[in-house]
């Protein structure tokens, strides 16, 4: 592959999609709307994605035939899934740029990299350990002390493959549910934090970021459930966290985006907590909220355009709707409900089954004040949660 690194893929190139969920649902969608064509990579038949793009590689995201078959589809590839197989990215980008690169998705895939990573950019974590074995745990647990999490180094996320130990009883437990899902852990002390923040940053091919405002998280069972944004915090912070997302941008080399949860300690610090080089559940207020979408963004930024504005023009809050609160969200009153409530927006993902624990859609609200956008969003998930 000999193109020029910075020369812009303009309308009417064909973008290459790694993973057919929401997040490429919404990016084919900001996608078709600027004038590009969409191939999408993606085992599912029927996938949020592939509703709106041009072609479906339907295979398994190790199918070097098919990685190698979307490379060629395409001019240049991105994704929405960090968990892409490394060594096919390789392969494919002999021949079409795949942004970001495998080197960030090896980083982003192993939490212990991750936190290596960081702190060799001068970021700040919660003190960690890498674990293999039993006895390395036992180790861990005495540096670091309790209460402390083991996470799988590989996978898990919404609150999968992790455990809470508090206490000397919790070690076997946590030890049994753990191991039984993978062969390297990581065993972080347990912060006791503010609120948890996130800033989605962008990074294009010729060096140009942008942070979108800094977003404040409520999760339940693991699982985002409410995200406001601005966060609420000084001036002081949201510089300090913006600061950190684009030093890991930077230092990691994205081309794309680069969404960086982070913790807001008692003391005012920026901890890291994971990064995903990919649009975040995070970030969807923006479609509404903001100068510019995260996903239009990553678009921009994978296809060398300039970067838009990410400014926030109104205060706005996010709530997920997952399988347990609305179904698949069609043909439910409650849905419709929701949109009773001002300046809400309603997104539904396209997914034919819905199950507790899966994200089928999400609702926005916009108002004059932080607190008001969310009071509206969770007045609009009751709705839709209350009427079966």
């Amino acid at each position: 592959m000999t193109a020029d690194a910075t020369a812009p893929f303009l309308p009417g190139a064909t973008l290459g999609m790694v993973g057919g969920g929401q997040l490429g649902r919404m990016f084919a969608l900001e996608a078709r709307r600027m004038g590009y064509q969409v191939v999408v990579l993606d085992p599912g038949e029927d996938t949020p994605a592939a509703q709106f793009c041009d072609r479906h590689v339907r295979a398994p995201f190790e199918d070097l035939d098919a990685c190698l078959e979307l490379a060629r589809l395409s001019d240049v590839v991105t994704l929405e899934w960090e968990n892409a197989d490394v060594a096919t990215l390789r392969e494919m980008e002999r021949i079409v740029p795949v942004r970001p690169g495998p080197a960030v998705l090896e980083v982003a895939q192993h939490r212990v990299k991750e936190k290596d990573a960081a702190r060799r950019l001068g970021v700040l974590t919660a003190e960690y350990r890498a674990v293999g074995t039993r006895q390395e745990l036992d180790e861990a647990l005495r540096e670091i002390g309790a209460p402390a999490i083991l996470k799988t180094a590989r996978m898990g996320y919404d609150g999968k493959g992790q455990a809470v130990i508090r206490g000397a009883g919790d070690v076997d437990e946590a030890w049994n549910a753990v191991s039984a899902m993978g062969s390297e852990f990581i065993l972080e002390a347990m912060v006791s934090f503010r609120m948890e923040v996130s800033v989605i940053c962008a990074r294009s091919a010729t060096g140009e970021t942008a942070c979108f405002p800094v977003a404040e998280n409520e999760h339940r069972g693991g699982i985002l459930h409410l995200t406001r944004c601005p966060a609420r915090v000084s001036d002081e912070i949201a510089a300090e966290a913006m600061r950190v997302a684009t030093a890991l941008a930077e230092g990691l080399g994205v081309v794309g985006l680069l969404a960086v949860e982070m913790f807001v300690d008692a003391d005012g610090r920026i901890l890291v907590n994971e990064i995903a080089p990919r649009p975040h559940n995070s970030g969807h207020h923006t479609i509404e909220a903001c100068g510019v979408s995260q996903f239009e963004q990553q678009l921009r930024a994978v296809c060398g355009l300039p970067l838009g504005s990410p400014a926030l023009l109104r205060p706005a809050a996010m709530v997920n709707l997952m399988g347990e609160d609305a179904g698949t969200g069609l043909g439910r009153a409650g849905v419709a409900d929701a949109l009773r409530v001002p300046e809400t927006s309603l997104h539904l993902y396209g997914k034919g089954a819905a199950r507790p624990g899966r994200k089928m859609g999400h609702l926005t609200s916009l108002a004059g004040d932080v607190d008001e956008a969310a009071a509206r969003v969770l007045r609009g998930w009751e709705a839709a949660t209350r009427h079966g």
